[in-house]
């Protein structure tokens, strides 16, 4: 029953999305808002529409280990894997936004995050503030991307423009509040079937629901970022394949775990493995994203590989410690002291091969 809770959500959490991604896009459009900015707002909050869902949902019913499981570990998935995948299919692309903006951004969120957390608990007001710092960061992005728009436009205008730029009929504003309105709907209910069966099987399994959290809630509720990032990166759309997981990740955290601070009664109480180890290694994710972005401001295969294995054995860790396995002393040993050390130094070689490189970015 669990597994059929886990699967009928998951299938309303995904078509709930794609359905709010398209009638917030006809919304968009009707707004006058250009592609680049759609992109990073609209479709990257879109697709992380199933995180807002499980993670309000949990922290109303106190569970609180899955409303902030489901954040860090979506954001841990969104770059190791999706990003590390869509990189094996076609080397991607960062554009100089990104590098000079939103990637610093998602990681001065993750610091802030764990700061918050330091104390065991991510209190109402600080739920609230993060939630208002993600409508100011999307009102800001919305008046760079108008300014950025109007800016690139030619001289009395452009009398090729694409439908996009027209006045829209009342018929397809009225189908984009209808989709809008039957996404939410898709995705609450959702929530409630996909947040139920992953809590009775962490019972059944006996393991945490942090774990459940990070791990199955995790990778589920990201399944609409894996769609949109690898079929942009086989259509190569590589900037949007970026640019839907770095704002995605942006929006977990202020918007996501942000609401969900603020909704619940005591705010979401913030486990000590997580505050320890989860957080930490979100945040180890986001800083390496500086590095690799900005030295050629792309991820070439090699690079996506390498998040691919170390999404592997993040997880690796989380099964063995929550079996409490005998490997596990050995395997923390291997990745403490050769696998990340190794990693440091072959990042700090890039760094410094592309600060020696005269057709560095300027």
């Amino acid at each position: 029953m669990a597994a059929l809770l886990i699967v009928a959500g998951l299938i309303f959490l995904t078509v709930g999305a794609e359905t709010l991604v398209r009638g917030a896009t006809g919304l968009a459009r009707a707004a006058g808002l250009p592609p680049l900015i759609i992109g990073l707002t609209v479709v990257a909050y879109g697709t992380s529409a199933p995180e807002l869902a499980v993670s309000v949902k949990a922290a109303l019913t106190g569970q609180p280990d899955i409303a902030l499981g489901n954040v860090v570990g979506s954001n841990t998935f969104n770059v190791l894997f999706i990003l590390g995948l869509s990189a094996l299919i076609i080397p991607l692309v960062a554009s100089a936004q990104l590098i000079r903006l939103d990637v610093p951004i998602m990681i001065g969120v993750s610091l802030v995050t764990w700061l918050l957390a330091g104390d065991g608990r991510i209190a109402r007001l600080e739920g609230f503030l993060l939630a208002l710092a993600a409508v100011a960061y999307t009102v800001f992005l919305i008046r760079l991307g108008r300014k950025n728009h109007s800016d690139a436009k030619p001289p009395g205008g452009d009398s090729n423009a694409d439908s996009a730029g027209l006045p829209p009929t009342p018929k397809n504003l009225g189908v984009s509040v209808i989709l809008v309105v039957i996404g939410l709907g898709l995705l609450v209910l959702g929530a409630r079937w996909f947040v139920d069966g992953a809590v009775q099987i962490a019972r059944a399994m006996g393991v945490s629901e942090l774990m459940i959290g990070l791990t199955i809630i995790a990778a589920g509720t990201s399944m609409p970022e894996v769609a949109t990032s690898i079929v942009a990166a086989i259509r190569g759309q590589r900037d949007i394949a970026v640019g839907n997981v770095v704002g995605s990740n942006i929006f977990n955290i202020l918007a996501v775990l942000g609401f969900s601070a603020a909704v619940a009664p005591d705010g979401v109480a913030v486990a000590p493995q997580a505050l320890r180890f989860d957080i930490p290694v979100m945040l180890a994710v986001a800083f390496a994203c500086l590095p690799i972005f900005f030295t050629g401001g792309r991820i070439a295969r090699s690079e996506g590989l390498l998040f691919l294995l170390y999404y592997a054995a993040y997880v690796a860790f989380l099964v063995l410690a929550a079996r409490e396995h005998a490997a596990l002393a050995t395997f923390t040993s291997a990745m403490l002291y050769f696998v990340i050390p190794m990693t440091g130094l072959g990042l700090a070689v890039t760094v410094y091969t592309w600060v020696r490189s005269p057709s560095r970015i300027t």
